[in-house]
């Protein structure tokens, strides 16, 4: 199920990003055109929790066939570097919520900050370059309209939806007793919307207690708090 899933997602987040680059007008009035940005968005999600997963060797009990869609999962999200994710997201589990989690940013808990210094802490040179350049080229077939309203803002609401749900959150101050020994809180008990929320990514402090449950069956876990 897990590599089942994983191959329906990337494969889910290609055709749709083709399809409306193909086929879509970018139209600023339309309601559609915006439906097509937040699909998109929400498969962006979609690639990063599959690549989270990957991490926690989920997808398959094989690790070359984990790393395999970890990296085309990261890859396609922007770029990103499967090893750097994989490296902080341990350090995370080691110590959430507090000044070693790479996750956390102990200064501020504004949204915004926290977002910006997050992003930082995985963004590299090199990503950026090879981003900047697939722009361009991809200038060549489509317009720039539609490279932004279907690529580059569904990237972004993708990482607001998994830092928001995933990270800001569970991990954001206060941290109660009720949320030890993670720091970590969890969405209230509603399958449908932990679904839409983040792929039941907002029960958080079960993925803490139960790092090797994937994602698809964290639902299982949830507890009434």
């Amino acid at each position: 199920m897990g590599v089942f899933l994983a191959i329906l997602i990337i494969t889910a987040w290609l055709g749709h990003l083709v399809y409306s680059l193909v086929y879509v007008e970018p139209e600023l009035t339309a309601p559609l055109t915006y439906g097509h940005t937040l699909l998109q968005g929400y498969l962006f999600t979609g690639l990063f929790i599959t690549g989270h997963d990957a991490i926690h060797r989920t997808i398959s009990q094989k690790k070359w066939v984990n790393d395999l869609f970890g990296w085309l999962a990261s890859f396609l999200f922007a770029a990103l570097s499967y090893r750097r994710l994989t490296r902080n997201h341990w350090k995370h589990h080691r110590a959430p919520g507090t000044e070693a989690d790479p996750d956390f940013y102990v200064r501020s808990q504004n949204f915004w900050r926290w977002w910006l210094v997050f992003m930082v802490r995985y963004i590299t040179i090199p990503q950026l370059i090879f981003m900047a350049a697939a722009f361009n080229v991809l200038l060549i077939w489509f317009s720039e309209a539609s490279l932004l309203l279907f690529w580059i803002i569904p990237a972004f609401l993708g990482t607001f939806q998994m830092f928001y749900f995933g990270v800001y959150q569970p991990h954001k101050l206060p941290h109660t007793q009720s949320m030890n020994p993670y720091n970590s809180r969890t969405q209230q008990k509603n399958h449908l919307w932990a679904m839409i929320s983040c792929y039941f990514f907002g029960y958080h402090y079960e993925h803490h207690a139960s790092p090797t449950i994937p994602w698809w069956k964290l639902y299982t876990t949830k507890q009434p708090k």
